[in-house]
């Protein structure tokens, strides 16, 4: 899955990288044609000539065709293409925007655990002097609360320093793995809205050149110039602002979670110290 969400990516700068390519072939397509257009030019055209005289037969009309292999351009493609080649960085910022954000609510949904029923059964397990049976019901539940139980558990026949050093540093690595993704979600809802302005930016400068380069200055050549720029500033805006929703909900649900390890480890060390099953 990971190695999907920096592929993705890559692959898309490469095609925005092409674009330019590809636009530089057609304009040497197009000038070999006007070529042999203004090279017919010079044709003796008698036999050409002639030949119409003796063939009279009608022409059938040419079938109109849309470009793109005749397939009609949505308006959504005419808006991504209108914003220029920044479009296709933004494109890869916001599949990888979400694919994170798919991610992480899948990690964060499979890590929820029912803790309330999970304390009972470990806190029930505990009081009948069942620490294996505490052990089994923690190992086999998913999710991080158990397993920072577990690793309580089982240091405590060495005291209860031992038990809340490895309770704290399993709490570390559970918590890193929960935050896991949430810098790349955090980069793409800030990135998004420079990269669309810097696509504004440029677009602006383009335009202003056609202005002085033409001989007559309208407002609907400045109208037109300066609305395609702002397409990559609105779709930069568009980006960030649900992925940013997202990491702050995922952020606000990690802290719900760090909270209910906090009180069930204390419930658990409360237990086992009124039980007197610590250091036994």
């Amino acid at each position: 899955m990971r190695r999907i969400l920096y592929i993705v990516p890559v692959v898309l700068m490469v095609m925005m990288l092409a674009g330019p390519a590809s636009a530089q072939m057609e304009g040497g397509a197009a000038a070999m044609v006007e070529t042999t257009v203004v090279d017919t030019a010079f044709v003796d055209t008698t036999a050409v000539d002639s030949l119409a005289a003796v063939v009279e037969e009608p022409v059938a009309p040419v079938a109109e065709t849309t470009s793109g292999g005749g397939f009609r351009t949505s308006g959504l493609v005419e808006f991504f293409n209108k914003g220029g080649r920044f479009m296709w960085a933004l494109l890869a910022l916001s599949i990888l925007g979400l694919a994170v954000t798919i991610e992480r609510g899948i990690t964060l949904h499979k890590a929820d655990t029912d803790v309330r029923k999970l304390m009972e059964s470990v806190v029930g397990a505990l009081k009948k002097g069942k620490m294996d049976d505490a052990l089994g019901i923690c190992a086999d539940t998913r999710g991080p609360i158990p397993q920072i139980l577990h690793a309580g558990l089982l240091k405590a026949r060495k005291g209860t320093e031992a038990m809340e050093k490895s309770i704290e540093t399993a709490g570390i690595i559970e918590m890193s793995f929960l935050e896991r993704g949430l810098i790349l979600l955090a980069t793409v809802a800030n990135i998004a809205p420079l990269l669309g302005f810097l696509g504004t930016v440029s677009g602006m400068i383009g335009a202003f050149e056609a202005i002085a380069q033409a001989e007559q200055v309208s407002a609907k050549l400045v109208a037109s110039g300066i609305s395609e720029a702002l397409i990559t500033t609105m779709t930069g805006l568009m980006i960030a602002i649900p992925f940013q929703i997202a990491h702050n909900l995922y952020v606000q649900r990690i802290d719900r979670f760090v909270v209910k390890m906090e009180d069930s480890a204390s419930e658990m060390l409360d237990t086992l110290h009124d039980m007197d099953l610590i250091g036994k």
